[in-house]
């Protein structure tokens, strides 16, 4: 089975590659100011040589070139191809803050087929493939669904990305939900939503790597999930930086999706 391989090989990468180099990595900044670690270009450098095996298609990984990137997407978007995030948290995993995942998606026709989210220090292997549900480590996804209102509702909200001035003013001072979290690692995000320990979640952008494994997972899992521009997610042209706006409860969704497009 396709997705046993993929979980197989995401847990030897991360075993090989990245927890040796955890607490003790060499790393570099980016041309966009972010940090990279030789942690992972070595993940990155394994998926590459290794998923050909599983399907037989290119690779799009978040330490390629932009140039690159947008290469392998029109050439590989129909026909298939690997999206790998190799270390999602990477100020998280340089810092010692152990909440960051290798993610790794299958994506055909422009949606996600196969997706793995990985947090090897705690062990938590999330997987999906379309129309087959959503599994944490073999139990089957949301491991609760509690039916809350908004004002009671933990929120992933990343504030810094959000484009709208008057949104995210807004949702510092209105703060229409219960509590917030902003932990550091987008896949995982999608996780958590998926199992039920976020009820509601906004991002202004995330790359595609970021979202291609997770959105898929949380859909499976019975999320619903929309843009902050229209509520088809998998359409549009922002495919390499895409908003999201979710909730894993329908009623829920429905009030946080309104919520959010009043004040923007």
């Amino acid at each position: 089975m396709l997705l046993n391989q993929l979980q197989n090989l995401v847990r030897e990468v991360a075993r090989a590659e990245v927890m040796p180099r955890f607490l003790n990595v060499d790393i570099s900044e980016k041309e966009d100011g972010s940090m990279l670690s030789e942690a992972d270009l070595a993940a990155q450098a394994a998926f590459a040589h290794r998923l050909p095996a599983i399907i037989d298609s290119p690779m799009l990984g978040e330490e390629m070139t932009s140039e690159r990137q947008y290469e392998l997407w029109e050439q590989g978007e129909e026909e298939g191809l690997w999206v790998v995030d190799p270390i999602d948290g990477t100020n998280n995993f340089i810092n010692g803050i152990p909440h960051f995942a290798l993610s790794v998606a299958y994506v055909k026709h422009g949606r996600t087929q196969l997706g793995v989210v990985y947090n090897p220090v705690i062990d938590e292997c999330f997987y999906a493939e379309r129309d087959r549900g959503a599994y944490l480590n073999g139990r089957h996804l949301p491991l609760r669904k509690v039916d809350k209102r908004l004002n009671q509702a933990v929120a992933g909200v990343e504030i810094k990305y959000l484009r709208s001035g008057k949104l995210s003013s807004r949702m510092n001072t209105l703060s229409p939900f219960g509590t917030i979290r902003s932990l550091g690692s987008s896949t995982l995000d999608w996780c958590y939503l998926a199992s039920g320990r976020y009820d509601v979640y906004v991002h202004g952008g995330q790359k595609l790597w970021d979202y291609a494994a997770g959105a898929l997972i949380f859909e499976e899992a019975g999320g619903q999930l929309a843009t902050l521009e229209g509520d088809d997610f998998w359409s549009g042209e922002h495919v390499f930086k895409r908003s999201v706006i979710a909730a894993l409860h329908p009623e829920l969704f429905q009030k946080w999706l309104a919520w959010i497009r009043n004040n923007q």
